[in-house]
């Protein structure tokens, strides 16, 4: 019988000693975790820790060790993240880091599918389309299915897009996502279900792959097919997987079938920033790691080399409370500054000129306005502060999306209000008119000529020979939306510009966000805040004036004293993960607030707020301030709010409180028993 043998051709590298000197580039933690032998590692990796530059030299010591490039995986959640850390990489070992496996999720999948795509019945040379394509797509498919989305409120493609990526990345039923996050479509299921068929028929025939299909693709093909799966699993000898408490279900599964020969897998994260469940991000896959490999190495990186050691004491208490955790305490590299703020305002009016005045104070002590930010948990949320700095000249930039009043859903509710004011006002009239199922540039444009014509336009909107204007069948919403026109009409609903918000969200307008936005919720809370801002007003001329003069106000936008394009960034805190700046406010921790009130129905979901306002207070290196308003409302009705569970939860060495008084108070305190002439 013949005998056989493997022969193992060694990398140039592994003849020769190692070149970096990595006791001197590392921490012992990050030295410990670098140089680990084989098998399943699990780093847990706190905030400001120095994760990337672990990754780095991890990967420069599996080269420098005798590991081939191109037997390394390595997987990120962004494009930019692997190019940052292959380039360290390079620069360490040199050019052979080209040969190495680097990049996203999707980058991989699409690599694997590239070469054996035909497996599966598609072309290799199938088409990617994106997120808008993908949307497209499925509303041809509604096409092609004849159905009728007027008839009855039917999701628009881009919804149905949210529903079926959901449901892939979580390997879950279609069924079960509506049921969670669409509940008002339950009853549409079979008819989602047949939709997304026909999709998924479309595509294959079209040899087009959307997003999701890059790793649903990939899966079935190691499922499916031994030997597309032996090879690659042989021919990986190391995984390393980047920010793994971010992985979905479908993630999970990938990195363990590709890591199940050699089981020499490195997943590094935070369990404490894992915040993106409403994504289909499972924190089970990280917290749970041990259990699916049970003679995992886990190493924890403590040491950080961002805040002050006052802002990661109250940080270290803020997530102390979570149960479901890695333990870790984080231990500062910076000198000592001044301790955490915690302020009670009077309410969202007081909050918003404090911040500001702070802003301009830090300002004056020379932080650079790119240096601040303001954080908060939801988009609503800072609301009357972009109002305040605009009115204080204060730049500002939001990283949450567009500037509160720039949002296509407030310009849709304020143009209800406008038209109310202002019955001639013509794109007011157009923009609402092509919310309707149905109702074009053409159809709206004859709509238009006929109000403009009639005496009393407003009126005229339910005049019985409107209806023959539209090409065919009259939407079914129209009596809902000429119901609320007419209800606008009122002199005296004029008064209280936040209960004609509510009348036009209880109108066919809140039905219209809940098939056409997949952030439904979110949107209609905007929505219930700009009421409560306009309830502030006993006019709607007044409150539209506003609103308009803001405008002009911001484009007048001077920074005395230093860099013109110099802006303080307001963002909600899952945009802001991954970022840090010297100074950072975080705003409205109230309980119902931040939390959020659907979080405290779930031991589980509020451990995941906690862990939000985790990522909040690391992003600050110098100061950091908690705020919270105690009176608030809805539709303008006061209601007083207890602080944030989170703000009671912390222990009192870990901050100072600032009780605000305003200048008259004060000057009334200071006449308290003396006499003055008058």
């Amino acid at each position: 019988m013949k005998k056989t043998r493997r022969y193992i051709l060694k990398s140039p590298s592994s003849l020769k000693e190692l070149k970096v000197d990595y006791a001197s580039q590392l921490n012992p933690q990050q030295l410990e975790a670098v140089t680990a032998e084989g098998g399943p590692i699990l780093v847990i990796a706190g905030a400001g820790s120095g994760k990337t530059r672990t990754v780095t030299y991890r990967v420069t010591w599996l080269i420098e060790s005798g590991v081939p490039p191109e037997r390394i995986l390595l997987v990120t959640f962004t494009n930019k993240a692997a190019r940052e850390m292959l380039h360290r990489v390079e620069i360490l070992v040199g050019g052979q880091v080209r040969r190495l496996w680097g990049g996203t999720f999707h980058h991989i999948g699409n690599l694997l599918l590239r070469r054996h795509a035909h497996l599966l019945g598609y072309g290799n040379n199938y088409i990617i389309i994106d997120r808008e394509d993908s949307k497209d797509l499925l509303d041809v498919c509604l096409t092609d299915l004849k159905i009728d989305t007027r008839e009855k409120r039917f999701p628009k493609g881009i919804i149905l897009s949210d529903i079926l990526s959901l449901s892939l990345n979580t390997q879950r039923g279609i069924h079960d996502i509506v049921e969670e996050k669409y509940p008002f479509f339950v009853s549409l299921v079979p008819t989602i279900e047949k939709v997304v068929r026909r999709y998924r028929s479309r595509k294959r025939k079209l040899n087009l792959m959307d997003y999701d299909d890059l790793l649903c693709n990939w899966k079935t093909l190691l499922d499916k097919h031994p030997e597309v799966k032996d090879s690659y699993c042989y021919h990986f000898r190391h995984i390393l997987v980047d920010e793994y408490q971010d992985t979905n279900k479908i993630q999970a599964d990938l990195v363990d079938i590709m890591a199940s020969r050699y089981r020499n897998l490195m997943v590094v994260g935070d369990d404490s920033q894992s915040i993106y469940s409403f994504r289909g991000a499972n924190f089970a896959n990280i917290i749970d790691f041990p259990k699916r490999y049970s003679n995992v190495k886990i190493y924890k990186l403590e040491t950080n080399y961002r805040s002050s050691p006052e802002i990661l004491h109250l940080t270290n208490n803020v997530i102390s409370h979570n149960k479901r955790q890695f333990p870790k305490t984080l231990r500062p590299v910076r000198k000592a500054g001044s301790l955490p703020v915690v302020v009670p305002l009077k309410d969202v009016s007081q909050q918003a000129e404090f911040v500001a005045q702070r802003i301009l104070e830090l300002r004056d002590e020379d932080y650079s306005l790119n240096e601040i930010a303001v954080l908060y948990r939801s988009h609503y949320h800072s609301l009357e502060l972009q109002m305040e700095l605009t009115r204080r000249g204060i730049p500002y930039v939001v990283r949450s999306g567009l500037r509160f009043f720039e949002r296509a859903h407030i310009k849709d509710v304020i143009s209800y209000l406008k038209i109310s004011l202002n019955p001639a006002d013509e794109l007011s009239w157009k923009r609402i008119l092509k919310l309707l199922p149905g109702v074009g540039n053409a159809t709206a444009e004859r709509i238009w000529r006929y109000i403009a014509s009639a005496p009393e336009p407003l009126k005229s909107i339910q005049s019985e020979k409107l209806p023959s204007l539209f090409p065919r069948r009259i939407p079914p919403q129209w009596g809902q939306f000429t119901s609320t026109i007419a209800r606008l009409r009122d002199a005296a609903l004029r008064r209280n510009p936040g209960e004609m918000i509510q009348n036009v969200l209880q109108g066919c307008y809140g039905e219209y966000l809940r098939g056409r936005y997949p952030d439904y919720a979110e949107r209609t809370e905007d929505i219930y805040q700009l009421g409560n801002f306009a309830s502030q007003y006993r006019s709607l001329r007044k409150f539209l004036s506003e609103l308009a003069l803001l405008g002009t106000v911001e484009s007048e936008v001077v920074v005395v004293g230093g860099e013109e394009d110099e802006k303080i960034v307001l963002s909600t805190v899952h945009q802001a993960k991954g970022l840090e700046w010297s100074a950072v406010m975080v705003i409205w921790l109230s309980e119902g607030r931040f939390p959020a009130a659907r979080a405290l129905e779930s031991g589980e979901s509020l451990e995941e707020e906690r862990r939000l306002l985790y990522v909040a207070t690391t992003r600050a290196k110098e100061e950091l301030c908690l705020c919270y308003p105690i009176m608030g409302g809805r539709w303008g009705q006061a209601l007083i709010m207890k602080p944030s569970r989170f703000i009671q939860e912390l222990e009192s060495d870990t901050y100072e409180e600032w009780i605000i008084e305003d200048e008259i108070s004060e000057l009334l305190e200071a006449m308290d028993g003396e006499d003055y002439a008058p």
